[in-house]
């Protein structure tokens, strides 16, 4: 199985190891949902069949929706997963690790009539065996991505630091900041903590990572901890 990290940083400074699946996870996957389709499909066709024409017409629409729709639907409305995916807890994302959006989805879906050429998905193979993700034609495309569902992880950086008290007399909203910070820090980037810890030098007249440690103790302080 192919498989390999994907670190990323979202707008708000937090940290995510993405881990894509590789061809073998994706290909059951995909099989899964051949299959449901099938017997969806056997299913309608049991009682369409005693509507002569006009069921076969009926059957011919929802082939066509399970087909193109049922994998849009399920990718965008229900986190990234259709029913295969889920089975194999896998999720298709955006690359930065975003919940799929409709154009992506849509678009990702829609180029899977390209990685099928020339036969047995042989372009889409081969381009997640080339692409360092494990992305198919349209994946590249739509700027998605297909990541192992549990591996999807934020950083926790940092040791355990020891409680710290300021020889100021903190405000109640300035204590709030401080805890505030020191509870998001623990998903952030160091140099988003960094930024945000600036913001706050004022208070303890350091800055850098120095400021950094010097507020998750005053905030280990605040809450009691040792």
């Amino acid at each position: 199985m192919l498989d390999t990290t994907r670190d990323i940083q979202t707008p708000e400074g937090l940290a995510l190891t993405l881990h894509p699946a590789g061809p073998v996870p994706r290909a059951l996957a995909w099989l899964l949902d051949f299959l449901i389709r099938i017997v969806v499909l056997l299913v309608l066709a049991i009682p369409l069949a005693f509507l002569g024409q006009a069921g076969s017409g009926i059957l011919m629409i929802c082939m066509f929706l399970l087909y193109w729709a049922y994998p849009i639907l399920f990718e965008v409305l229900y986190d990234g997963q259709t029913l295969g995916k889920k089975t194999m807890g896998l999720k298709v994302v955006n690359q930065n690790g975003t919940p799929i959006t409709w154009v992506a989805s849509i678009a990702r879906n829609l180029l899977r009539v390209a990685d099928m050429f020339p036969f047995f998905y042989g372009f889409g193979l081969a381009s997640c065996l080339i692409d360092p993700y494990s992305r198919r034609l349209g994946d590249l495309v739509a700027g998605s991505l297909v990541v192992h569902m549990e591996r999807v992880t934020a950083r926790l950086p940092t040791p355990p630091i020891a409680a710290e008290n300021l020889p100021v007399l903190l405000k109640r909203e300035e204590q709030g900041a401080i805890v505030n910070f020191s509870e998001r820090a623990l998903h952030m980037t160091q140099e988003r903590q960094r930024e945000l810890a600036d913001i706050l030098s004022p208070l303890t007249h350091l800055r850098g990572d120095d400021n950094v440690r010097k507020l998750l103790g005053v905030a280990n302080g605040l809450l009691g901890r040792k």
